[in-house]
């Protein structure tokens, strides 16, 4: 193991990239597994465009220094965010590159903590946390890599416990998840994140990512167990808002009341929602109360 005590922009970028890669191999895969919170196989095209819209911010980058860098991930991510996954991953981006930003190079101490802070930001979007998602997987994974990074000065190290401690628990969301559980699965978010800092990691060894085997690709969710009476609302709503100054606390509030999936993500300039309603229309009208209605897609 190269012991790698810290990693600067340039570093990242290349790690960034390739963990995108990694989870864009793998996105139909991800796609089998897809039963929560809605039996709709699509978490890993969702996730893919989630993070390859940041990757194309990145890639524009000439020689990023940090604050650029994070600038590109976090908006590229949030602007690109698809479905509930797609979401919550751009809010795990943004906790992260908040805590990085403002160093010229991550150690293993500012690692643990933005694995930390990254954890705290997607919870803080999602608004009624339902554990054994990708949510438990980051937690659990962060909190390993806050002991790891006393363990050892090895950013490498510190990135691989998480990976491993991410792959116990994701084993374990199969029976945390009455809906896994049905399907037989494990959670198909935190497999995509898993993926992510898998092809992180390889970059940061200088290897290439790793190859889909043959076991990788058996697991599969059994959709015909799942009935739809488990989807509740009509329309999956995703949209975006340029920010007033005015607190959202009050429309995260009615949106819950008028739907399910609840994810708000934001950024330093805008906030992006998620949420399946079978009142769309209100929640867009209800939305230009707090900033200008930039995008908007019903499904």
């Amino acid at each position: 193991m190269v012991n790698n005590k810290t990693i600067d922009a340039r570093i990242l970028s290349r790690m960034f990239l390739a963990g995108a890669k990694n989870l864009e191999a793998k996105k139909e895969w991800i796609n089998e597994l897809n039963v929560f919170p809605v039996p709709d196989g699509d978490t890993g095209t969702n996730m893919t465009m989630t993070i390859m819209a940041a990757a194309a911010e990145v890639g524009s980058l000439g020689e990023p220094d940090m604050e650029s860098l994070a600038k590109a991930i976090s908006s590229g991510s949030l602007r690109g965010a698809r479905g509930n996954s797609g979401v919550i991953l751009s809010q795990l981006f943004r906790g992260f590159t908040k805590e990085i930003k403002e160093s010229n190079e991550i150690t293993v101490t500012s690692l643990a903590n933005a694995f930390t802070r990254a954890t705290e930001t997607a919870y803080k979007a999602v608004m009624k946390p339902a554990e054994g998602t990708i949510l438990t997987v980051s937690r659990l994974a962060a909190e390993r890599a806050v002991n790891a990074a006393e363990e050892h000065n090895s950013v490498e190290y510190v990135i691989e416990q998480a990976i491993a401690q991410g792959e116990i628990t994701l084993s374990q969301t199969t029976d945390m998840n009455p809906v896994l559980k049905k399907a037989g699965v494990v959670d198909a978010g935190g497999k995509g994140f898993l993926l992510i800092l898998g092809g992180m990691l390889s970059a940061l060894r200088g290897e290439e990512r790793p190859e889909l085997t043959a076991e990788d690709t058996q697991e599969k969710a059994d959709f015909a167990m799942l009935s739809e009476e488990d989807i509740t609302f009509t329309f999956d709503t995703v949209f975006i808002v340029r920010k007033s100054g005015r607190s959202i606390e009050p429309f995260r509030r009615f949106l819950d009341g008028i739907g399910d999936s609840l994810v708000i993500g934001e950024d330093d300039e805008a906030f992006k929602v998620h949420v399946h309603t079978d009142i769309p229309g209100e929640a867009l009208s209800e939305a230009q109360k707090y900033g200008t209605l930039e995008l908007a897609k019903i499904e």
